[in-house]
């Protein structure tokens, strides 16, 4: 069973960046890094989740998630792929939603996928000089930070354990009544999940999934000092 709730510990050598839903962009992405002048001997990298479907080199995804300064949450498209070996998934449904490209793989590598899945945590949290900023794939269903994980890391197989842990992968409950409420007991909280023209921070809430997959930007976050970085688009390659 993997952690719901990763944690880490203040990069004193580098950098801590956030990106946005990267669906199978990785090319895309690493050509952005580049251009940011990413170190992997001292900055780290965190993905809000959704690392899988509709773009054109899911299969990557073992690759990176290897890497030792690239994380992720896990996104519903990750709990799709997860999902879908142990037949909990159905087939039309997910080749609507982008899992084509594993559905028509052999079992094998779907199960490699799988489990690579099923070690990604629900939330992760980073220290930075200014306090603990947090990553969801969707939203945090709660008012507070302290709250929400408490919720996420009680009894397994709960029914308040198993909703807290669905809403952070699917809920737009925030981003959907334009809530500016905020998270309480942490200084940011970065999410994806909707796909947008351009970020959008609401209240402390950090909205960055910005449709790479879809011709658009990625939106890298800096983490230490809650600002964008400007990536230029970088075509899609198929």
């Amino acid at each position: 069973m993997a952690m719901k709730l990763q944690h880490f510990t203040i990069n004193r050598g580098g950098r801590d960046f956030a990106v946005g839903d990267i669906h199978g962009c990785y090319a895309k992405l690493q050509a952005v890094l580049l251009s940011i002048g990413f170190d992997c001997t001292r900055d780290r990298l965190f993905a809000v989740g959704d690392l899988v479907d509709r773009g054109p080199e899911n299969a990557a995804v073992l690759e990176w998630l290897a890497r030792p300064w690239f994380y992720s949450v896990m996104g519903n498209h990750d709990n799709m792929a997860l999902r879908w070996p142990n037949g909990c998934m159905q087939e039309a449904n997910y080749r609507e939603n982008g899992g084509a490209w594993n559905i028509d793989q052999p079992r094998a590598a779907q199960e490699r996928i799988a489990q690579a899945m099923a070690e990604l945590p629900f939330a992760i949290e980073i220290e930075t000089s200014a306090g603990l900023v947090g990553l969801v794939h969707a939203d945090v269903p709660r008012s507070s930070w302290q709250a929400f994980t408490a919720a996420l890391l009680g009894e397994h197989g709960t029914a308040k354990a198993r909703n807290v842990s669905s809403m952070a992968m699917w809920s737009r409950e925030r981003i959907g009544a334009n809530n500016i409420s905020g998270v309480a007991g942490v200084r940011a909280v970065v999410a994806g999940h909707t796909p947008l023209t351009e970020p959008l921070v609401l209240g402390n809430v950090y909205h960055i999934d910005t449709g790479a997959v879809f011709g658009r930007e990625f939106t890298i976050l800096n983490l230490e000092t809650l600002e964008f970085v400007r990536c230029p688009v970088v075509p899609l390659t198929r």
